[in-house]
Order: structure tokens, then sequence, then C-alpha cells
């Protein structure tokens, strides 16, 4: 599979040398170095300086967009699934100085605050075989967008102009639609859910939605129009019903959660429309998604779709903490959107690959995107142990996190329904 992956991105190049240095880079980016560089990935790769990885992200003739789209392809011949849910979410990576393309202070929620940062708005895919990174648009400021001085010295393309994060989602959206990415529903936090013009683009598509909303979002009813966090307090406690949003670490993750009907919504898409709202059962504390769908569906449903939000999360934290998705030290337009572009590269064939695992026996977990990285270099990439201790360590750690999961539900069983 890798091979196979790594002959349809060769393809987009006219050489072979670049052909095997983007094989070498992304066996780099899968390698459990301690850092993610071009200095640490040559090192990797057998070279004898950083030269040729840096060609490649900065200087080399190739197609980002184009590489995206063939993993795009990748994705869904292996995790395409008609009830596939497109996510859409921002990633911050801190930065110093003021010369890092799109880099200002701004709200980064990596880490909760007003800080010096880049933003990209980030693509997946999640669907019952697996989930993945997708596509990826980085924001500009319009304190880059409205500097020519500032565009010219990181190389920003003359078409590229201010977007809102909405606008790029809605970009990135229909992109994967028109590759034919099979797909039923979009998820998103509050910064896409309170844009109307992204949610009437959706519905266009026939694409349903789960969208979070802010407390103070207005719900237009039959009696006139309330704020979402009015019509959750004159809810009756029938309304409510105790569902999963899907595994989390420790268990399955119950809330409360309730729906209501919203006819009054209807527009000229036609469809179903709803304000759907969760209740922690610790803390009470309420969380809101305005919903929509082409058919009439049942709140399990809808249930399902938010709970599917957090696989974006998982996928930054895997990307990150083991990809190097914010190790890059490139300043440039076109070599962050190629580091990144790679890096996508590489999540989509660990998040295949894991597809196919076959399952585990008893007393072991499934094998995870994080132990098939580090199966796959020990075993393929770089077989510098024998394959039965690289074997034992796995299971050593699977059987471990087996007994921790028994114990997580076995805790919660005593309380749950």
């Amino acid at each position: 599979m890798f091979e196979t992956l790594m002959d349809t991105i060769g393809a987009r190049f006219g050489r072979p040398e670049p052909r095997r240095r983007v094989r070498d880079f992304i066996a780099g980016l899968l390698a459990p170095l301690p850092v993610k560089n071009c200095w640490t990935i040559a090192e990797h790769a057998g070279d004898d300086g950083p030269g040729g990885m840096q060609d490649l992200i900065g200087r080399a003739s190739w197609d980002d967009a184009g590489v995206r789209a063939d993993v795009r392809d990748f994705v869904a011949a292996r995790l395409g699934h008609p009830d596939g849910v497109l996510l859409v979410d921002e990633a911050g990576d801190l930065k110093k100085g003021t010369r890092t393309v799109g880099v200002q202070r701004q709200y980064s929620g990596t880490a909760g605050k007003i800080e010096n940062c880049q933003l990209a708005v980030h693509l997946s895919y999640a669907s019952p075989l697996g989930h993945t990174l997708l596509d990826v648009a980085l924001y500009l400021p319009k304190s880059w967008t409205e500097d020519p001085e500032r565009r010219a010295e990181a190389g920003v393309p003359n078409t590229i102009g201010f977007a809102t994060k909405p606008q790029l989602a809605r970009r990135l959206i229909e992109t994967a639609l028109a590759g034919g990415l099979p797909c039923r529903w979009v998820a998103g936090d509050e910064a896409y859910g309170g844009d109307p013009r992204l949610a009437a683009a959706l519905r266009g598509h026939r694409l349903g939605y789960v969208l979070a909303v802010a407390c103070s979002h207005h719900v237009p009813t039959g009696l006139g129009i309330f704020r979402a966090d009015r019509l959750a307090a004159g809810l009756p406690k029938r309304a409510w019903q105790r569902l999963s949003a899907g595994v989390g670490a420790k268990g399955l993750r119950y809330y409360d959660w309730a729906f209501i009907a919203l006819p009054h919504a209807v527009d000229q898409h036609q469809g179903h429309h709803w304000l759907l709202i969760r209740r922690n059962r610790g803390t009470g504390e309420l969380a809101f998604y305005r919903c929509w769908s082409p058919e009439l569906v049942a709140l399990r449903q809808l249930v399902a779709v938010a709970g599917r939000r957090w696989s974006i999360e998982e996928s930054f934290q895997a990307t990150k903490t083991g990809l190097g998705l914010d190790q890059h030290q490139h300043r440039r337009w076109k070599a962050w959107h190629r580091w990144t572009t790679l890096v996508i590269a590489a999540h989509a064939f660990l998040a295949a690959a894991t597809a196919i695992s076959t399952s585990s026996p008893d007393g072991l977990i499934d094998i995870t995107v994080n132990e098939l990285r580090r199966l796959f270099h020990a075993l393929i990439l770089e077989p510098a142990r024998p394959a039965a201790d690289v074997i034992a360590w796995s299971i050593f750690r699977r059987r471990h996190q087996d007994a921790a999961k028994i114990s997580h539900y076995a805790r919660q069983a005593l309380t749950e329904p």
C-alpha cells in the first residue's frame, strides 16, 4: 500500500531524483525521529546533507494541490463510505517573529488564548472504516493580504486574497465533492456553525450537517425567534435522552441529548432542520448544534455525527506528535503547503493501513495508527532489530492498553446504563 501511494504521488514529478526524495521524505516523517525537519529527515534517508530535502520542499517543481488530490483519491478508494463525514476545524502553530507566512497575534485553540501563531483550516474525512486528514488551507489575516511587500517576501501568490475561515472550509469541502469523495455529512465547531452562508452552501450540495453554534444563537420557531439557551431551559425532563457520542479513551462518551424540530427554518432547499442540545451529565454544561438533513433522521444519527467531530482532534494529535505537522521550519507559502501536504499523505497511509489490519485476539486492542507507525518503521523501513523483538514490544503495549480499557469499562459499568 505504501509503494502504491508513493508511485501515485511520484507521477507528479518529472525526474527520478525528486520521486526518490519524496518517498524518503515521507519515510522520514514516519520514522521515530525526536525532531522532524529537513536536516533530520535527510540524515534518516542517508543523504550527505539537507540540501536535497530543502530543494524538494522549497525549490523543486511540483504541485502540492495535485498531490493532495492523489491522497484524496487514495482515501476514497480505501476509506470511502456513503455515510462519510467531512470534518472542518482549525489548527494553530505557535511561532516567534513576524516573517513566517500568516503569522500574527490571534486566538489559537491549541494554546487556548491569543498568541503569535499561524492558523490553518483542515479538512478531515471520517467513515466507519477510519479517519484521516485530507486537505488544508492556510488562513491569511488582513494584515498579510493588505501588505504587498510582506506577501512578496513570503511568496504568497497574487491570486490569494483574504478569506474567512468558513469561506476556506467551503472551498475545501467543494474541492472534495468535485473529486468524487463519498460523503453524507459535515461537522464543525462554532467558527463554522455561526456562518449562515456556509450552511446554505451545504444545503445546496444536499449535504447534511451538524454544526456547533453559540448559546446566543437565534433560532426561528412558531412563536418567534429565541436564543438557543432559552429554548433549552424550557424543555421538559422527558425531552432528554442519554446517548453515547462514541467511544472515547475511557469508554463510551455518554451525554444527555435533546433536539427540537425547526420547520420554520425551511428554505428553498427543503429538508429538515433541528436544534440539537447536548448536556454534560456531571456539570450540566450545554452545547448547541444547528442540524439539517435532506431526509428525516433519528436523534441517534445526529448524535453520532456530532461525536464524529472529535476524530479530527485525534488526527491533529497523531500528526503533531508522530508526524511533525507543527515542526516545520519554513517561512514561505509554497514550503508550508508542501510540508503539510506530505504530512497529510503520511497520515492517510497510516489510516488506510490500520483499517485493513486484522482483528486482534482477546487480550489485545486493535492496532492503532501510532502502533502501526512504529511497526511499519521497525519492520519495513528500517529493520534494525529482530522482528520477534519488535512484535513482542507491540504485544506488550497492546496488552497493557487492553487491561486499561477493561478497567475503564468496568468502572463505567457501575454507573452507566
